[in-house]
């Protein structure tokens, strides 16, 4: 390939060059055939290699901290999984498979009802990938697919990174990372932005690529051609990140930083980190794995595990979020043309509103035994009078604050009116992103359109802004595009009163807003919707905060 000069998604910054290492991979899909001649024996190989792939991953863990180690144990946990080996050895003995294809069809079962259900679950897609291809390697005796042992600091060049490697890696070998898919709310991004290594993703064309070297700019999402005898330049050591713990500007504008959750582990890293509450608690952890719908007391059990380190503290839960064909059987959905277009979110409690009212119960429940300040949301959410309707059923459950979040643009262009029925408003940037461009989050081929970056967002989110000042309600952030330090003074510039992000990126988050004014912030807030796009936006921010 001529071309010298690609472009992605930037989403770790800082400026890296090096030689390349390409990541193998991922492998194939393995054959159906021999069938195994003793179905039993074949079968009774799937536990041992699943739990070989679970002690590897939990090695790693050991040695990580915070996102990291939560990744990978997570990773480690869907790989012992007992649903996904007992899937995998059912297929052994009722269709005669060989183990390596049986483990390979259980997994490609589980990630395509993640995949149907949409948003946050969408994303973890990757993360039964991973753990199907590590399976599966383990029973077909090859080495996994992944980061290969470097020798030397390099730039990893991949098609894509499982979350498991992106955790693994270090940073003292990996100069920068460059991947063809992925998007900006990936694990990839989260991961390296949290370790401090330069990263541009849904990079097309980078694996044709004929270089040796690569030079990497984190900042403007470019990736160049380097000259492979040039020394290596290894992006500058942040350091430990000074932060008081308290959410405001230089000139004392308080600005909530908060943590996103969704399991007690997430909770107790956001607390560890100095997330000041919590801005987005996902609470569909607890149906994911149910066969039937978990009872009151199991959820509030659930529930109150995670607001525990928020004793004091508020949290805003958000209620059931699942797309329409999620397998959740005690919904009994129905078959969908486009499901993110159809019964999810808030929609579902419209059909089942004895769920939402069972949970709510449980978050009432779990409140009172947590001592936390908790306040309750509901996704997908898109007119006033729905926001109506659901706030009352929350007062009902005796939870004095309800708010929505706002992940559609009809949401957005009506927040006054929404405001009117509610306590506050949260935007999910990630959703909002995707439905205001017609871009799939998942897909790489579009993930330019769902940089948080694109001004036309920031309008929305601007617009979001000054309905809340005009209202003096609270309107937060709890999309990935709070974790950036830079954007985080946009959005402050443009009226949001919180900010919820991923643990990794809380303290960093709380720096960047310390050291500039309000002013500035504003100031950076008009820089960027003046902008014709967001490597413009970028660099008019750098300048009107530097």
């Amino acid at each position: 390939m001529s071309q010298k000069r690609l472009t992605g998604v930037a989403v770790s910054p800082g400026r890296a060059s090096g030689p390349v290492v390409r990541v193998a991979e991922p492998l194939g899909e393995p054959p159906s055939t021999p069938s195994p001649e003793d179905p039993h024996a074949e079968a009774a190989r799937i536990a041992p290699a699943a739990q070989a792939v679970v002690t590897r991953l939990e090695t790693l863990a050991e040695s990580a901290t915070g996102d990291a180690a939560t990744i990978l144990q997570t990773t480690a946990a869907m790989a012992g999984d007992p649903a996904l080996v007992s899937q995998a050895e059912q297929l052994v003995a009722t269709e005669r498979l060989p183990a390596a294809r049986a483990i390979f069809q259980a997994a490609d079962g589980f990630a395509k009802a993640l995949a149907a259900a949409g948003g946050y679950l969408a994303e973890r897609v990757r993360d039964i990938e991973d753990v199907r291809d590590r399976i599966v390697a383990e029973l077909l005796g090859v080495t996994p697919p992944g980061v290969p042992e470097l020798t030397g600091p390099s730039v990893l060049v991949a098609r894509d990174l499982a979350p498991a490697d992106t955790a693994g890696l270090d940073p003292k070998q990996v100069l920068a990372l460059v991947t063809e898919e992925g998007g900006p709310t990936s694990h990839t991004a989260i991961l390296a932005r949290a370790l401090g290594i330069p990263a541009v993703v849904a990079v097309r064309g980078v694996l044709e690529l004929d270089a040796e070297a690569l030079a990497v700019d984190g900042d403007a999402g470019a990736v160049e051609v380097a000259d492979p005898d040039a020394p290596v330049v290894a992006a500058t050591a942040s350091g430990p990140v000074a932060w008081d713990g308290a959410g405001r500007t230089a000139d004392g504008h308080r600005v909530k930083v908060l943590g996103n959750v969704g399991s007690a582990s997430d909770a107790r890293a956001a607390a560890e980190a100095g997330a000041e509450g919590v801005g987005l608690f996902r609470t569909e952890f607890c149906y994911l794995d149910a066969p039937a719908e978990p009872d009151v007391a199991a959820q509030r059990t659930a529930y109150a595990a995670v607001l525990a380190p928020f004793r004091g503290k508020p949290v805003i839960v958000r209620t059931l979020d699942a797309g329409a064909d999620k397998p959740l059987a005690f919904l009994s959905p129905e078959d969908e043309p486009n499901p993110a277009l159809g019964v999810r979110g808030v929609r579902i409690a419209f059909d089942r509103p004895d769920v939402l009212d069972r949970q709510l119960e449980a978050i009432a429940g779990a409140a009172a035994e947590s001592g936390a300040e908790v306040s309750v949301m509901a996704p997908m959410v898109a007119t006033a009078a729905e926001a109506a309707w659901f706030a009352e059923r929350v007062r009902a459950a005796g939870i004095a604050r309800a708010g929505v979040m706002i992940e559609i643009p009809a949401a957005a262009l009506a927040t006054a009116e929404i405001l009117a029925e509610v306590d506050f408003v949260s935007v999910g940037t990630n959703d909002l992103a995707q439905y205001t461009f017609a871009a799939d989050r998942q897909l790489g081929a579009v993930a330019a359109l769902n940089d948080p970056w694109q001004p036309a967002l920031l309008r929305l989110l601007g617009a979001v802004g000054d309905a809340a000042e005009a209202t003096g309600k609270p309107a937060g952030v709890c999309g990935e595009a709070a974790a950036d330090p830079l954007l985080a003074r946009v959005l402050t510039g443009l009226g949001l009163t919180s900010l919820s992000m991923n643990a990794a990126a809380v303290r960093a988050v709380g720096a960047s807003l310390a050291e500039v004014t309000f002013e500035q912030c504003a100031a950076a807030a008009r820089a960027a919707l003046a902008a014709p796009d967001p490597a413009a936006a970028k660099a008019a921010v750098r300048a009107a905060t530097s």
